[in-house]
């Protein structure tokens, strides 16, 4: 949580002009959007376009996670982070504040998302995800304070971004920020020494978040805990092999997570495909016993209908032997 006199002197009012020191550009603030332990983060305007404009009085904070945006925009296919726009100082009095300027990523968080378009979506977003957190566990970072909250599905087509860098941090390091119920160490589960592992668990319990969107306290911690709430959850029940061996820290990669995930889905697809051809869907059930009626009625009718068409025939030959009977005399 960022502490009362860093936000007392970052706390800016709407309308309030941010003038860059050293480049010069200015920002307009529109609202608050969010604060953490390191800064604030306001939408602002800039040249008629929307843009997040974050400031702290910590500089190496702000250098740091500049560091950290300007390594994803190297990371080739990489959309995770949002674009650097500009980096500078505001003089606010005698007070210097340090801020950067990216992209504004708007959209519902993860969780609002997939309450909105429904649970088969779970996988497709965490799909996404995995791929995104392989890239930059390819280049030495950890996400580190991975979360539902820093988590925004831009689109169409839905496609997952995330609004926070801060928690990230350099392969083999303490984490900087976590917060506890995505944290592996207040589970009692592993450590909070960067590596992907770290990330992986962080994602199990996103998994398990999306379940529960209250979250639930700890209460005997550890695995046997997480294990239960994954049994008690019918949304979770085709991801169970995947969130053991994710909580449990035995992915070495997210490619690998991503691997089983597809596997497990395939499978799921496979078994599903295969009940459908064995089993006759109730519908077609159905049609069939709804033709079979109709055709035994058709039989009947068609019984009844050659009945009185004999009838009517032999009445006619009657009937016409008779008027010759009657003329010949």
């Amino acid at each position: 949580m960022m502490n009362h006199s860093l936000k007392s002197l970052c706390k800016v009012s709407p309308g309030t002009p941010i003038n860059g020191k050293w480049h010069g550009n200015q920002y307009k603030i529109i609202k608050e959007l969010g604060y953490g332990a390191n800064g604030i983060v306001y939408l602002t305007s800039h040249n008629g376009v929307q843009v997040a404009l974050k400031m702290s009085d910590n500089g190496m904070s702000i250098t740091s996670e500049v560091n950290v945006l300007k390594s994803f925009a190297k990371v080739q296919g990489s959309t995770l982070g949002p674009v650097l726009l500009d980096v500078d100082d505001w003089m606010s009095g005698s007070d210097r504040i340090s801020f950067y300027v990216m992209e504004y990523i708007k959209g519902p968080d993860l969780l609002t998302f997939i309450h909105q378009r429904g649970e088969s979506w779970i996988s497709v977003i965490v799909l996404q995800l995995l791929s995104d957190l392989q890239k930059m566990h390819e280049n030495g970072w950890v996400f580190g304070d991975l979360k539902p909250e820093n988590l925004i599905i831009m689109g169409p087509p839905p496609r997952i971004r995330c609004i926070d860098v801060g928690g990230t941090t350099i392969n083999g390091r303490a984490i900087k920020e976590f917060t506890e119920f995505f944290d592996r160490g207040y589970w009692g589960l592993g450590s909070r020494k960067a590596d992907p592992s770290y990330d992986l668990f962080a994602v199990g319990m996103i998994m398990l978040n999306i379940a529960y969107p209250k979250r639930f306290t700890k209460t005997t911690g550890g695995m046997d805990q997480l294990k239960l709430m994954i049994e008690k959850s019918r949304e979770l029940s085709m991801y169970k092999g995947i969130l053991y061996k994710a909580l449990n820290g035995q992915f070495s990669s997210a490619v690998q997570m991503r691997g089983e995930l597809l596997q497990s889905l395939q499978t799921q697809q496979t078994r599903t495909t295969t009940k459908t051809k064995t089993k006759p869907s109730p519908q077609r059930q159905h049609n069939v016993s709804q033709k079979t009626v109709t055709r035994q009625a058709y039989r009947k009718k068609s019984n009844k209908g050659g009945i009185i068409e004999t009838l009517i025939v032999l009445s006619v030959i009657s009937m016409l032997y008779f008027l010759y009977i009657w003329l010949s005399f």
